[in-house]
């Protein structure tokens, strides 16, 4: 016989089988909310003598960071040939102080050497033709002063003896071909007197232009002289600034082209600081910023003058 069920009320019936999904979800909301909201604060215990307390104020604000840098000269002047050759001496060692106008090697060069005697004696050849073309034209010079001097003496006596032709023939004393020969005689000396004169005058204007232009060719043979003479000193390498031969690339026998660097002089009246930092700080630093270094114990001011973004 079957028996009558009777559903559960009041208190019993939240510790029924179907009340425990309900009660695991409690629990579950209660764990989760636990976690969030915990103090998840850790908690140290240090000794209160060794705690320094300080009075908290509003000002300005300096982010520091330390580097470290590399100290070099404020100036570097590269050393480089002017002319090519081949290494004879090494005069000063890399690291020696060095004054303005030392001389620091030398070189030799056989093709400019050779260049040198080649316009040595072309400038001799072109002074000796100068002097041998003026020899030439002060004589022409005389000489063409000689005619005119001669030609000036047949005048006087040509006319003399015209003046005296027609006298007597005014006086029906001698023939009219005799007076017309002595007239003759003296126009012809005339007219020849008058051509010396302009020859010897075109000759002056002659001589005068070719010898400036000799004189001018001459003096660019002596400056191109005194320019290869130079290169010839330019083999003697010096020091263009007082300082320290931080650097001499050089050995006796090696060629060496014009323009190639092969040292460097540091100027060490003043100094830089290079350093590198890091990217993340890249954005924040910038030219004009104060820098401190230690040296020695010691404390230094300094600028930021230029930074490299790569």
């Amino acid at each position: 016989m079957d028996k009558r069920i009777e559903k559960k009320k009041g208190f019993r019936t939240a510790f029924t089988r179907k009340a425990l999904p309900y009660w695991g979800g409690a629990l579950f909301l209660i764990l989760v909310l636990w976690i969030v909201f915990r103090d998840n604060s850790s908690t140290l215990r240090v000794d209160g003598q060794t705690l320094t307390t300080g009075d908290v104020t509003q000002g300005e604000f300096n982010d520091y960071i330390r580097i470290s840098g590399q100290v070099q000269p404020m100036t570097t002047i590269q050393i480089s040939p002017l002319e090519g050759g081949v290494v004879e001496e090494i005069i000063r060692e890399e690291g020696s102080q060095v004054k303005k106008g030392d001389e620091i090697l030398r070189l030799s060069n056989e093709n400019l050497d050779l260049q040198i005697l080649n316009s040595e004696a072309e400038l001799a050849e072109k002074e000796n033709l100068l002097r041998n073309t003026m020899i030439s034209m002060e004589q022409q010079k005389l000489s063409v002063k000689q005619e005119r001097l001669q030609l000036q003496m047949e005048e006087r006596r040509n006319k003399r003896a015209y003046e005296q032709m027609k006298a007597l023939y005014e006086e029906k004393l001698i023939a009219r071909e005799e007076w017309l020969k002595a007239e003759e005689d003296y126009l012809l000396t005339l007219d020849k007197l008058e051509l010396v004169k302009n020859r010897e005058l075109q000759d002056s204007l002659y001589r005068s232009v070719e010898i400036e232009q000799m004189q001018e060719s001459l003096d660019n043979m002596k400056v191109n002289m005194q320019m290869i003479r130079r290169r010839k000193d330019n083999l003697t390498i010096k020091a263009p600034i007082d300082g320290e031969l931080g650097l001499l690339d050089a050995v006796l026998g090696q060629s060496i082209a014009s323009g190639t660097r092969i040292g460097q002089i540091n100027d060490l009246s003043s100094y830089k600081i290079e350093a590198q930092i890091d990217e993340h700080y890249i954005d924040r630093v910038t030219a004009g910023l104060e820098a401190i270094f230690e040296r020695q114990n010691e404390s230094f001011h300094a600028v930021i003058r230029k930074v490299y973004p790569e």
